[in-house]
């Protein structure tokens, strides 16, 4: 099979393609032909030794696929050779095929390609429990999505919708801020060319915002926690700014709002049947027509260095998917 691995750390111009035998599938794991490979922000940084995780050199990139049982292993009940799912996966899934734990798999209906699939439990996953955990958002609140164009941006302007919230989406174009009103979004604000606090003064009349929910980091942080309502909840999802902020611990304070970390494998690897129910919701909205994956791209998997390179260069709105021959 082929795969592309990253042997040093670095760019993604560092990663190599080269075969590797075909895989066996061990006692209690499945393996897959996988299709499709989700391409996330998070995996530019963790070739780059810059993420929470740290995976030992060499090792293949990529936490999500879809695609078709190819082996069942010794112990795995539930599970047959040709099924379509979805898996989740510490890394493996920028190759032809992958090992996963069989509790790891989710079956996708036929009514969803496998490019529409891969990355629908994390991106989405991500945003459900940022939003309904960690952010206890309600109907009728206010939520603010900075990046909101992006992967798990767009899934949060989707998802907050879908939860009866009024939502508020951030971006750096008027392209991508197009395709956050086509999935929901009931303002939008060009925070490269508009002054976001007063149009978010404007928005909510002086009140503010209830939720915030931040994968970017950087300077609009901060403008953002300074314009929330009281007993708000400030999610911090991620830093693709690149910058991590420094903030004032004044502001939590006199906002009487908290901040709130979310990090969606560090829940999974500590409480499994929160993973299953969280993936379990989120294929239940998308049965309900209640999120749609918007697909800004698809690239083989040899071209994995320029699907990374795109979400960097923050060209991309949407989701991005590594699709195999």
């Amino acid at each position: 099979m082929k795969a592309v691995v990253c042997k040093a750390w670095g760019p993604p111009e560092s990663l190599v393609v080269e075969d590797r035998p075909s895989l066996k599938a061990a006692p209690g794991m499945v393996v897959l032909s996988v299709k499709a490979a989700n391409v996330k922000f998070s995996d530019t940084l963790i070739i780059a030794n810059k993420y929470q995780t740290k995976p030992e050199l060499p090792f293949i990139p990529g936490s999500e696929v879809s695609g078709v049982v190819k082996a069942v292993g010794a112990g795995v009940d539930g599970w047959k050779v040709g099924d379509r799912v979805s898996a989740q996966s510490p890394s493996g899934g920028y190759a032809e095929e992958v090992s996963v734990e069989a509790d790891r798999l989710q079956a996708i209906p036929d009514s969803i390609d496998f490019a529409g699939a891969a990355g629908l439990t994390s991106t989405y996953g991500t945003s459900y429990y940022a939003l309904a955990d960690r952010g206890q958002l309600k109907a009728g609140e206010t939520l603010l999505v900075l990046g909101a164009s992006g992967g798990v941006g767009l899934a949060a302007v989707e998802i907050g919708k879908a939860m009866g919230a009024k939502v508020i989406a951030c971006a750096s174009s008027e392209e991508k801020l197009a395709v956050c009103r086509e999935h929901g979004a009931d303002e939008t604000i060009n925070y490269t060319t508009e002054d976001m606090r007063a149009r978010v003064k404007a928005i909510t009349k002086g009140k503010g915002i209830d939720v915030v929910y931040d994968p970017v980091g950087g300077d609009y942080s901060e403008l953002a926690l300074r314009d929330m309502a009281w007993g708000g909840r400030f999610l911090v999802v991620g830093f693709a700014a690149g910058d991590i902020p420094k903030i004032s611990l004044n502001l939590p304070l006199i906002k009487g709002c908290s901040i709130v970390g979310v990090w969606l494998g560090g829940m999974a690897k500590r409480d499994p049947v929160q993973r299953v129910e969280v993936a379990r919701e989120i294929w239940r909205l998308y049965s309900a027509g209640k999120i749609k994956p918007h697909l800004w791209g698809t690239y083989p998997l040899a071209k994995a260095a320029d699907a990374l390179n795109a979400i960097a260069g923050r060209k991309v709105a949407g989701k991005v998917v590594l699709m195999m021959a």
